[in-house]
């Protein structure tokens, strides 16, 4: 469905190839977009949803990216689909662009893991050899939690994709399978991306 407001819908469409070309994530893409639109300082009240922002990020790849973003999003979920069996004990789901079908090579991987102990994930990589980063953003209740950060290979990309595993509390499990406005789910299991994936073959 189109933008009604102008503003918004240009600040939708540049954050749209922001988000396409520079792998930007919907936020800074969102306000990088009011800056080298000008608006920095009057266009917030105009600023898209990220709702509205993936519409236009979907129109965006269809007229621009249609011959490689389909492969590029089969490699990028089946990298997910092994990280997601590598820490199955952690109850793993798939959530942002590689979810929900927008993703391109330049994206990176969001897992999150619900765990009875926040460590016991970075246990597991230490204990599987791997090496990672540690940051921190928002928690769904608005509490800070920890993201570990892996570098891993994609051989059929031919480059690292960054794996986000943002660490969660089982408690938060029950609420996690929640659907937007249109029904469609913010995130989901390793059965429901193998899903997706067969369905995108057929």
């Amino acid at each position: 469905m189109p933008i009604d407001n102008p503003i918004s819908a240009e600040i939708a469409s540049t954050a749209a190839r922001l988000v396409v070309e520079d792998g930007m994530e919907y936020g800074p893409a969102k306000q990088r977009a009011l800056k080298i639109l000008g608006l920095a300082r009057n266009g917030r009240a105009a600023m898209p949803t990220n709702d509205e922002l993936e519409e236009e990020i979907r129109d965006y790849l269809a007229l621009f990216c249609a011959d490689t973003q389909p492969a590029e999003l089969a490699a990028l979920r089946e990298l997910a689909a092994q990280w997601m069996s590598r820490l199955e004990e952690f109850r793993p789901h798939l959530c942002g662009a590689v979810w929900r079908g927008t993703a391109t090579r330049l994206s990176n991987i969001h897992l999150q893991l619900f765990c009875d102990d926040s460590k016991s994930a970075e246990i597991a990589l230490i204990n599987k050899g791997v090496d990672y980063e540690v940051g921190a953003t928002s928690g769904p209740r608005g509490r800070e939690i920890d993201v570990l950060s892996v570098a891993s290979p994609c051989p059929a990309l031919a480059e690292q994709v960054t794996v986000h595993l943002s660490i969660l509390d089982f408690d938060d499990l029950r609420g996690a399978l929640k659907t937007d406005a249109r029904g469609r789910s913010e995130r989901g299991n390793l059965s429901a991306l193998r899903k997706l994936m067969e369905e995108a073959i057929q």
